[in-house]
């Protein structure tokens, strides 16, 4: 198909979190080939999903991006500098450390690795806060559709943010993370 210049079959490109109980076709009702999906841990906006999502709404034909974060993650369970922290146990320098193997003079700011990580607390605020920051990209066209789910793990449905089908949808808090 690209080498004809054919996009994607719905013209999506979709961001979700790794996590293997989350079925990302089967949750948004899509076919093999129907998407580009991309995967990280958290269903987060970085530098790398941003890179994929301009390439495909800028040169492959997408027009419409969802994000599908999911309830129970497990970037919730620790902070970033906690993280950090047991990196930096275990031998690794979180501040000298380059974070793309084929840039290594890209490093973070000293203190930094943490944020990077990007942990959080509440899977509705986040999955919110990922549409504004993908609408806020100057590489992002701004005609393109963008909007987020939650997988609710408890009962496998799909809700939008801040609409929760379950009573036992989790936030840190109630994961006893003590955050």
């Amino acid at each position: 198909r690209r080498q004809k210049g054919i996009p994607n079959n719905r013209r999506l490109w979709v961001l979700a979190c790794m996590d293997e109980r989350l079925p990302v076709e089967q949750a948004l009702g899509i076919r093999e080939g129907d998407a580009h999906i991309f995967r990280n841990a958290g269903g987060l906006v970085t530098d790398d999903a941003i890179r994929s999502a301009l390439l495909t709404t800028q040169f492959f034909g997408t027009r419409e991006i969802i994000i599908v974060n999911h309830t129970e993650c497990g970037m919730m369970t620790a902070t970033g500098d906690a993280l950090a922290g047991l990196l930096r146990e275990r031998g690794i320098d979180v501040d000298n450390v380059p974070v793309d193997p084929a840039l290594p003079d890209w490093k973070l700011p000293k203190g930094t690795f943490g944020r990077w990580i990007k942990t959080f607390t509440d899977v509705d605020e986040v999955s919110a806060r990922q549409v504004e920051l993908l609408r806020s990209s100057p590489l992002i066209p701004k005609d393109v559709t963008i909007h987020s789910y939650i997988w609710e793990v408890e009962n496998r449905r799909l809700r939008p943010p801040h609409q929760r089908l379950s009573e036992r949808v989790n936030t840190a808090a109630q994961m006893g993370t003590g955050r």
